[in-house]
């Protein structure tokens, strides 16, 4: 056969331990009030030597004959005698202990499987004092998660645990469906964050505080005492939510998905207004660069929690020139001391909100521009050694940013970068991804730093230094764009085709020997597709009162490619 060992039950406050049933007899013959013995009829002969024994003893025992029998042998009146079986519910045992009129409840610790929380539970409503028999020591034997992997292995069969994942809402129980409570009602054991579980735990259920999908799947996979899980995550689990990290980890399962109400429609609800031209964002443990969405959309959605809260937030729509912009911010929704504060980015900058907040933001003015090539007066100009800081000037930004094809999540790198004007329209398209500015010149880099902090572009990382030596430890680029090379041209090339021989580049060159160059590299380097552009801008300039076309330098623009896949 096989010996199961039960898990023992946390030590419970205001309980009396005893080692064994006659000291358990020696304590309540200094107390006083009837008691519910539910230790079974095998422990009667010796609780049978308690003072007052057939006044005060209620037996509860299984309904046979030989535990009748053992009743009636030491001495107990049928109207103390309860011969059910069980197992018994908490709302059971409050019964009996009403009903008898119990001041004590005596017990063996037998765990979860031996309806111990249910005995505390019910002992705590009623006013009654449990009285704990420790479990003798049991050094053989083995856990039920192990007993039902042995019968597994043994009869080839499997156990599928059923797990029910589920959104709660914002906190709140009143603001959680009824078909998620009622599943979280009938799990045998829930599993979350702290926050998660403390907000929806029922007396007397057994909980696994886990967030990492791989933490939560290793439980349930290997705690075959529990038959149905229950996943609990904030919110809705189509919502930025846990739930699409943890399906995949549960493939072995059988998975039901509940959702539950996004903070997004609990909060609209609340401001008496629609959704559905939301732009919604999560910078909850996230670093995104949300100014372009807000700069461009007239609502804005957005989750905050950890570094990134409104306050910080607010700090960020000031600097980029979006303090005017309408605030509503939400905290501890669905709670009873649930808040919600209301005024534009410069009048919230200064308040204390809660950490894990949420904000709907109104942009009374977007500026909805998608396309490329912005004036050149956008940007800080500058001045070194009597020389103007190169520029890549907007049109031919624009043509060069076109034949870049970029995508929202390129990584790119803008080598040579200057002032800064690709490399900031780099990371304005690719607002998912990253870019690395490359420049060297001192000057040079205060100006990108400024005009960095001017568009808020926080995806833009300047790099100072020479390529393509402080080069080789970026991440891997999708697109490049060489606007300078110091005459690393070649060595330029060949470390961006190792880190990605798939790379998109376009670079440009006005001497002629920045294009022998780049004719060269475009030769010797193992190109599928190559075009080369000549582009001659002329724009008009007043002198006096007629506006007469002033022609600029020629520039070549070289775009070179393996696959045509970016």
């Amino acid at each position: 056969y096989i010996r199961l060992l039960r898990k023992a039950s946390n030590t419970v406050q205001d309980a009396v331990y005893v080692c064994d049933v006659c000291s358990a007899v020696d304590f309540l013959n200094n107390t006083e009030g009837n008691i519910l013995l539910t230790t079974g009829s095998k422990e009667l002969e010796q609780i049978k030597k308690l003072k007052n024994f057939s006044e005060r003893v209620y037996a509860r025992v299984l309904p046979m004959a030989a535990s009748l029998d053992a009743c009636y042998a030491a001495g107990l009146k049928p109207a103390h005698i309860i011969a059910m079986q069980g197992p018994f519910s908490e709302e059971m045992n409050d019964a009996m202990l009403h009903f008898t009129s119990a001041s004590w409840l005596v017990t063996k610790d037998g765990g979860e499987a031996g309806g111990f929380e249910a005995k505390l539970n019910a002992a705590q409503k009623a006013g009654a004092r449990l009285v704990i028999i420790g479990r003798p020591p049991q050094h053989a034997g083995i856990s039920f998660s192990e007993t039902v992997e042995l019968l597994c292995k043994h009869y080839g069969c499997t156990v599928i645990p059923y797990v029910s994942v589920v959104g709660i809402g914002p906190g709140g129980q009143n603001a959680m469906t009824r078909e998620v409570y009622q599943t979280i009602e009938n799990s045998d054991c829930l599993i979350g964050a702290k926050r998660m579980l403390k907000a929806v735990l029922l007396p007397g259920q057994i909980a696994h505080d886990a967030i990492l999908p791989e933490e939560i799947a290793d439980f349930i996979l290997t705690h075959h005492e529990y038959r149905h899980f229950t996943v609990v995550l904030s919110g809705d689990v189509g919502f930025y939510s846990g739930a699409k990290r943890l399906l995949p980890f549960l493939d072995s399962c059988k998975v039901e998905v509940f959702p539950g109400l996004s903070s997004l429609a609990y909060l609209c609800s609340r401001l008496k207004t629609s959704y559905e031209d939301v732009v919604t964002i999560s910078l909850h443990g996230r670093n995104y660069n949300a100014i372009p969405e807000i700069r461009a959309n007239a609502r804005v959605f957005v989750l905050l929690g950890g570094s990134n809260d409104i306050g910080h937030l607010c700090q960020t729509l000031m600097d980029a020139g979006l303090g005017h912009v309408h605030i509503s911010v939400g905290e501890r929704l669905s709670y009873p001391d649930e808040k919600i504060t209301q005024g534009t980015a410069e009048e919230l900058a200064g308040g204390q909100y809660e950490s894990l907040s949420v904000a709907l933001i109104e942009n009374g003015q977007p500026d909805a521009i998608v396309t490329h090539g912005l004036s050149d007066v956008s940007f800080q100009r500058g001045f070194a050694s009597d020389v103007i800081i190169p520029m890549t000037k907007s049109e031919i930004r624009s043509v060069c940013l076109s034949k870049l094809r970029l995508t929202e999540r390129s990584i790119c790198w803008d080598i040579g970068a200057g002032t800064g004007s690709v490399a900031i329209e780099m990371a304005l398209q690719a607002k998912k991804g990253q870019v690395y500015a490359v420049e060297q010149k001192k000057e040079a880099l205060e100006l990108l730093e400024e005009n960095k902090k001017r568009f808020s572009v926080d995806n833009l990382t300047v790099v100072p230094g020479c390529a393509p030596d402080v080069c080789r430890d970026l991440p891997v680029p999708t697109h490049a764009f060489i606007g300078g090379s110091s005459g690393n041209m070649k060595e330029i090339f060949s470390l961006l085709l190792r880190k990605n021989p798939q790379i998109r580049i376009v670079a440009t060159a006005i001497s002629l020997e920045s294009i022998g160059e780049l004719t060269s590299c475009m030769k010797s380097f193992p190109f599928s597709e190559t075009e080369v552009i000549s582009m001659s801008i002329a724009k008009d300039k007043k002198a006096g009162a007629y506006h007469l076309m002033t022609g600029q330098n020629p520039i070549y623009i070289f775009t070179m490619k393996d696959e045509d896949i970016h």
